[in-house]
C-alpha cells in the first residue's frame, strides 16, 4: 500500500537542470508555487501529474525520454539505483517493483507467464490523466536498466502504451510498441532475465537493501487503516458509489472488522468518503482542463447538484467560486 504523496526526488531536479529547462519556469507553467522546488516539498500525486503536463507542454512530447536519457545511474535516487547492482536482470526488476513506492505513490505489478515477464505502471489517480511524458520515463527506465545493466541490447518483448500512436518518437522506433492498450506496460522475455549484472555487488545491495527496507517498513507502518482505505476509495470512486463490502474485500478482511478498526482510530467509512471526495474535489479544481461536470463524475457523483451541495458543506461556498480564489490549496502538505 502506498500513500498519495511524492517528494520528488532530487534526480528529476538534477535531470531538468542538466536538460537546460529552468525550474522556475517549470513551476510557473505548471501554476504551481515556488515551494515545489524545495527540496524536502511532499505532494500530491496530482500536483506531480501537473509538473509533467507542464513539461510537456515546454519541451514537446518526446521530454520523458529525454529526461532519463539524460540521467547517469550515480544520480539515480537509492530505490532504483539499488536495481544497477543487482545480480541480474529478474532480481532488478523485482528490486524496481519493491522499492518502488519509496519515489512515487507509482504502483508496479508483476505477471509472469512462461514466455514473458510484465510489468504494469499503476497509479492511485487513474481516473485522470496521466502525463504521457511521466509513463515514457517509467518504461525507458525499465528498458534502460536492462541494457545499462548488462552492457548488452536487451530488447522489450514488448511495450504496451494506452495513448494512442504519434509520430514515430526516435527513442522507440526500436521496440515493438501496441498503442491504444488497455494498460500502460512494458514485457521482457523470461530468456533474458537471467542476464548477469556488470555491476553486481553483493556487499553494496546488503548495505543499500538494508536502508531500503527499514525506510519502507517505516513507511507502511505510517499509513494507518485509514489512509489505505482513503487511497482505495481514490481508486474506487469513478466506478460508482463506493461501498463498505468492497473496500473491506480489498484489504482481505471482513467489513464488522473494518469498521472497527475505523472505530479505533476515530473515523467511519462514510467520513472517509466525504473526507476523500472534498481532498479529491479541491485537487481536481486546480486542473483547468476539468470542468465541473467531469469532476462531479470522477467523485462518483450521479448529478452535479449533489457535488455542488456536498461542496457548499465543505468549503461553504461553490464550486467556481472556490476555483478562482487565489488562495485555494496547493496540495502541498
Amino acid at each position: 500500500m502506498t500513500s498519495d504523496s511524492i517528494k520528488i526526488p532530487n534526480a528529476f531536479w538534477l535531470a531538468i537542470d542538466k536538460l537546460g529547462i529552468s525550474r522556475a519556469t517549470l513551476i510557473k507553467q505548471a501554476k504551481l508555487p515556488l515551494a515545489v522546488g524545495l527540496e524536502e516539498t511532499k505532494i500530491k500525486t496530482i500536483v506531480f501529474f501537473n509538473l509533467w503536463h507542464a513539461l510537456e507542454q515546454l519541451e514537446g512530447v518526446n521530454i520523458g525520454f529525454k529526461l532519463i536519457s539524460s540521467l547517469d545511474i550515480n544520480q539515480m535516487p537509492p530505490s532504483f539505483l539499488v536495481a544497477y547492482h543487482a545480480k541480474d536482470l529478474r532480481d532488478a526488476l523485482y528490486r524496481v517493483v519493491r522499492f518502488k513506492s519509496l519515489c512515487t505513490p507509482e504502483r508496479l505489478l508483476i505477471d509472469e507467464t512462461d514466455q514473458l515477464f510484465t510489468i504494469t505502471i499503476t497509479w492511485p489517480l487513474e481516473t485522470i490523466s496521466i502525463p504521457n511524458a511521466l509513463i515514457d520515463a517509467t518504461v525507458l527506465s525499465m528498458a534502460s536498466l536492462a541494457y545499462l545493466g548488462t552492457g548488452q541490447v536487451v530488447q522489450p518483448a514488448k511495450i504496451f502504451l494506452t495513448r494512442p500512436e504519434r509520430a514515430i518518437s526516435p527513442f522507440l522506433k526500436n521496440y515493438s510498441v501496441e498503442y491504444n492498450a488497455e494498460k500502460n506496460k512494458i514485457s521482457f522475455h523470461q530468456s533474458d532475465l537471467s542476464r548477469v549484472f556488470q555491476r553486481y555487488n553483493q556487499d553494496l545491495l546488503k548495505i543499500l537493501d538494508q536502508a531500503l527496507h527499514a525506510k519502507l517498513n517505516d513507511l507502511n507502518t505510517k499509513i494507518t487503516v485509514s489512509e489505505q482505505v482513503k487511497w482505495l476509495l481514490r481508486k474506487a470512486l469513478t466506478a460508482g458509489r463506493p461501498e463498505l463490502r468492497f473496500i473491506a474485500h480489498e484489504l482481505a478482511t471482513s467489513e464488522r472488522s473494518l469498521q472497527r478498526h475505523l472505530k479505533n482510530e476515530g473515523e467511519s467509512f462514510q467520513s472517509l468518503l466525504s473526507k476523500t471526495r472534498h481532498e479529491l474535489a479541491c485537487e481536481y479544481l486546480q486542473d483547468s482542463r476539468l470542468d465541473l461536470a467531469e469532476i462531479s463524475y470522477l467523485l462518483g457523483y450521479e448529478e452535479q447538484a449533489s457535488f455542488f451541495r456536498a461542496f457548499q458543506d465543505w468549503e461553504n461556498t461553490t464550486p467556481s467560486k472556490w476555483r478562482e480564489n487565489p488562495k485555494k490549496k496547493s496540495g502541498i502538505k
